[in-house]
């Protein structure tokens, strides 16, 4: 190769280093001059994440992007629908105009009737349901507005207002670009309700048991309904009930809320109004109180649960149960035989709470009105209508452990010819006691203990008689025996 073709061949590589240099620059100021605009050929997707409580993370952003949910509950299970607005062209700054023109009448307790009165339609609806992860994904979305609607979610939950996502967005994290991938984080409240009893003080029917309901109050600027209901167990008499918040607010019956009681199902229903709603959304980190007091009628574990309506929807769906709670009662059967296991009939017994009380013979315990109790010709007597000994306040209890109830049984009458029970009987009430068959057996002795005593007017008394006039008589004739002799 001469020096000449050499130097054409490098002149050459060099025009076209050169022209590649100009073309490159020419396209990055073609970039940084022309405005980012959307791209009709692509795509997006809405990425909807649900999670319990939500609040704990005020202040993330709430913009398309992906944000920190640390020690957020995810809550699986809530069905969401999404539907296109038509004629809603975002590619152009007319469709974000019409977008933005949308949104100001936009009415999220009539999302698609909204939309139709200004003069849009809507495509047709895609659901999808949040795994266990709580994410449910939307993908391969023509551009455009879209309505996501919640149609279901658990027991308990207040869902999200319907809203609308536009697709795309503009990049919060680059100015100069478009987010086509939009996650979004729709605010829901998981409202639960809780239930106890208060019995530890109760020992035979009749006696007070209080039942308390507190009720989660739904964490939304605006609640469209509210109530607590409560179908009690038969075996339980409605006294009445009190309704308050936990925070102390006042709330006033007959404005506020309404108590009724149906005693034709025995149901107690405590709903909020409208102005009492306002009060609750204004006091949402409180709880709905509601004491309820009963009486038991009826022997028997009895379990109650409440059920809380914490918005409209929730009356027509599905409510949120509370745990269940038991009181339980039963009794005890008593048999009372003679030393030699022969049953005795009409021993009367009377039950006492304590100790102190059994020896003193106070405060004995009176159910339905009957304070004494008698052994029929079998000898026994059934004693009903006693909380559990090992039972109190909706859980088990051991002898020491407050609320254990034992009970004394002391004999007021003994059957004719029998002694009375010296000092009362401890005993206790359970589920086997109460079960059928006897539980207790007792042994009255006979009158001073077997022993004859004399008696006047006898054979015993006559005797005694007799063998001292003979004493007599042979003392008389010592006496006048020696008086003879001695003469």
């Amino acid at each position: 190769m001469t020096m000449s073709t050499v130097g054409r061949l490098r002149a050459f590589l060099l025009a076209i280093a050169a022209l590649g240099i100009v073309l490159v620059g020419l396209a990055q100021g073609a970039s940084a001059a022309s405005p980012s605009l959307p791209d009709p050929s692509k795509t997006g997707s809405i990425d909807i994440h649900k999670f319990k409580t939500p609040d704990s993370a005020t202040g993330l952003p709430a913009n398309g992007t992906v944000v920190d949910t640390t020690g957020l509950t995810p809550v699986p299970g809530v069905t969401f629908q999404i539907q296109r607005v038509n004629t809603i062209n975002l590619t152009t700054n007319q469709g974000w105009q019409d977008a933005s023109t949308l949104s100001g009448s936009f009415n999220p307790n009539n999302a698609a009737g909204s939309i139709t009165a200004a003069g849009y339609t809507l495509g047709a609806a895609s659901t999808q349901t949040t795994d266990a992860s709580g994410n449910a994904s939307f993908t391969s979305l023509p551009l455009g507005l879209y309505l996501v609607t919640e149609t279901s979610w658990p027991a308990g939950a207040t869902p999200s207002a319907p809203f609308l996502v536009s697709v795309p967005l503009t990049d919060p994290t680059n100015q100069s670009s478009w987010l086509y991938d939009v996650n979004v984080y729709p605010k829901n409240s998981i409202d639960n309700v809780t239930k106890t009893v208060d019995d530890a003080s109760a020992v035979k029917l009749g006696d007070p048991v209080s039942f308390t309901i507190k009720g989660d109050i739904p964490n939304v600027s605006a609640i469209d309904g509210y109530k607590i209901v409560d179908q009690l167990d038969s075996k339980l008499t409605y006294v009445g009930a009190l309704v308050t918040l936990s925070d102390g607010t006042t709330i006033t019956a007959g404005t506020d809320y309404t108590v009724a009681f149906d005693s034709a199902t025995n149901t107690l229903t405590v709903q909020f109004t409208a102005a009492g709603r306002t009060i609750l959304a204004a006091h949402n980190t409180a709880q709905v109180v509601v004491k309820l007091d009963t009486k038991v009628n009826t022997v028997g574990e009895i379990v109650n649960t409440a059920l809380l309506y914490p918005n409209a929807s929730s009356f027509t769906g599905t409510p949120a149960p509370s745990n269940p709670v038991i009181t339980k009662w039963g009794g005890i059967t008593v048999q009372k035989n003679d030393p030699n296991g022969n049953a005795l009939a009409g021993a009367v017994f009377s039950v006492y709470p304590t100790q102190a009380d059994a020896l003193a013979g106070t405060n004995a315990i009176s159910i339905n009105g009957v304070s004494t109790f008698t052994t029929d010709a079998t000898g026994q007597v059934t004693i009903s209508g006693l909380r559990y000994s090992n039972w109190a306040n909706g859980a088990a209890v051991a002898p020491g452990d407050p609320g254990y109830q034992s009970y004394y049984l002391a004999e007021v009458q003994a059957p004719t010819g029998y002694e009375l029970l010296a000092e009362p009987i401890k005993f206790d009430v359970t589920a086997a006691t109460t079960a059928v068959g006897v539980d207790l057996t007792v042994k009255d002795v006979p009158s001073n203990a077997g022993f004859q005593l004399p008696f006047t007017g006898g054979h015993g008394l006559l005797y005694y008689y007799i063998a001292g006039a003979v004493l007599l008589g042979l003392a008389l004739l010592v006496s006048v025996t020696r008086r003879r002799h001695k003469a």
